[in-house]
């Protein structure tokens, strides 16, 4: 029999604990010859939130699990492997018609895939080409337009201090280096 990847719905927001779940059942039961491995697909996305940059995994499917099984030519899966995965805490039905779970293709499978090998790589270090005494001209926020002069820049958390002239005083203005603009 050969492994297919299938699909099972889980609780949104538990499915590291439903994955865990499942993976302890399986060696409990001994079928790892027939349930190979359960997959949440994630990203890993980074933002800036208080000037401070964060990376975090992010579920591409919430509420999803992918599970790779044993399933015999007609796409059936053997009785026991089934109970096995539905009966676990926090899973629920398979993706499928009716009660018959459903494949994914490979080609699915392979994008799915990649997409979560992306994950591993590490992610590149903010590029911030600005540097000191640089002209600047300010394009966003509330000194939109407003010219001034690059005075401090901090790689580790994308922004850049400029000194901006305001009503005849030079006023030190923390952005984000998106935010600016050379002149």
């Amino acid at each position: 029999m050969a492994k297919n990847w299938f699909v099972v719905r889980v609780q949104s927001g538990k499915e590291t604990q439903a994955k865990k779940n499942l993976e302890k059942r399986i060696k409990m039961q001994g079928l790892q010859d027939r349930i190979g491995r359960v997959m949440v697909p994630s990203e890993r996305v980074t933002e800036v939130r208080g000037g401070l940059r964060r990376t975090t995994e992010r579920k591409i499917y919430p509420g999803y699990l992918m599970v790779e099984m044993q399933a015999d030519e007609s796409g059936r899966i053997p009785r026991e492997s089934w109970f096995l995965v539905r009966e676990t805490p926090g899973v629920g039905d398979f993706v499928g018609a009716g009660a018959t779970p459903v494949a994914l293709k490979e080609h699915e499978v392979e994008r799915i895939l990649s997409d979560a090998e992306k994950v591993k790589e590490e992610v590149p270090r903010l590029k911030i080409d600005f540097k000191v005494n640089d002209s600047v001209k300010i394009k966003e926020g509330p000194f939109q337009n407003f010219d001034g002069v690059v005075e401090e820049v901090n790689p580790t958390k994308g922004l850049i201090k400029v000194i901006v002239t305001i009503f005849s005083r030079a006023t030190p203005v923390e952005l984000e280096y998106w935010q600016v603009e050379r002149i």
